[in-house]
């Protein structure tokens, strides 16, 4: 079904390449292949020096941009082969209290990515979607569903004389980011009380290498209109909190508006446009309208998922227990 892939001699453009996934992203192709360019494309400048100084690297190229801003796009993605879309507003309270900004940069955004993909030929785009777009319940959620959608669907733009194929990868939170509770409870840990939302709560459980690893086996397998969400184990906020902070005592502060008790990967209507990809771990959701004809190309290696499958951290099948979830603590260098 798959083509071999390698990012070896690739021109790649990152959006929003200076955040946790873009520069962690950069190091690993940079140490495993051998690009011929890694574009980065963010708006912050001292980022983006910090990066130069941190990554003193020749196939390094620097555009300062906004992904709202269409034509700047359509100059930075000239003769791409590659583009990682990872650029958004990703703090919930954020998005909420600037909704029209949260909109101009995530759906706009999006379509600024499409329509300089498909000016350019670029031939694989990949954008990075959140467990937030499965059921949204806030408005950042709402935006990245925006954004998922318009992505898988503008494969319909593609014709005969365009290469471009557009899909996503999805997960939710990752271990030790800016968005974890992590940093969170290893502050609260000195004061001798971490704050739980609920007592019930669970996440799944991924490292930035593993988020890594999602966009590397994405690119290289995808056709166009795939989500490709990886087989993860899940974790109870109570086990991680005892864990970091073992002395601590729990406060019960309640649900923040926007929040979920359990994260959603996969929802039941996606369920049934779901495959489980042996050989990578990983499950993958086909949209509606391509289905038909990719599901038809799938070949033995990938196990068609019952139609009711649903991928939800408090209904998962492989848990974390405290001591492993401290060992990966301290192999991250968190502990």
């Amino acid at each position: 079904m798959y083509e071999k892939f390698t990012l070896d001699n690739k021109i790649i453009l990152i959006t929003g390449a200076t955040g946790s996934f873009g520069k962690a992203f950069i190091n690993r192709v940079l140490r495993d292949y051998n690009p011929k360019t890694i574009r980065v494309y963010s708006r912050d400048e001292l980022k983006q020096f910090n990066m130069q100084q941190e990554i003193k690297d020749k196939r390094l190229r620097f555009f300062i941009g906004d992904v709202r801003d269409k034509e700047r796009l359509i100059q930075a993605t000239r003769d791409a082969d590659i583009i990682i879309h990872a650029a958004a507003m990703k703090q919930v309270p954020a998005c909420e209290y600037n909704p029209f900004e949260a909109i101009k940069t995530n759906i706009t955004g999006a379509i600024n990515v499409v329509d300089a993909a498909l000016v350019n030929k670029v031939p694989r785009v990949v954008a990075l979607s959140t467990d937030k777009a499965v059921n949204p319940v806030n408005l950042y959620g709402a935006t990245k569903l925006c954004s998922d959608k318009i992505f898988i669907h503008s494969n319909v733009y593609v014709g005969a004389d365009r290469p471009t194929r557009f899909s996503l990868v999805r997960y939710g939170n990752v271990l030790g980011s800016r968005g974890s509770v992590i940093p969170v409870f290893l502050k609260q840990r000195e004061t001798g009380t971490v704050t739980i939302t609920d007592e019930r709560m669970t996440r799944f459980w991924l490292t930035l290498d593993e988020a890594i690893d999602l966009v590397i086996k994405g690119l290289s397998i995808m056709k166009g209109g795939e989500i490709f969400v990886p087989r993860i184990p899940s974790m109870k906020i109570t086990d991680l909190a005892k864990v970091i902070a073992p002395d601590a005592k729990h406060e019960i502060i309640g649900i923040r508006p926007g929040e979920k008790l359990h994260e959603v990967l996969v929802n039941e209507e996606e369920g049934r446009y779901a495959w489980f990809i042996k050989k990578h771990n990983i499950y993958v959701v086909l949209s509606p309208s391509t289905y038909h004809y990719l599901g038809q190309e799938m070949d033995i290696d990938e196990e068609k998922l019952p139609e009711d499958f649903i991928y939800n951290s408090g209904a998962n099948d492989w848990w974390l227990s405290e001591n492993e979830l401290l060992d990966i603590l301290k192999k991250e260098g968190l502990m």
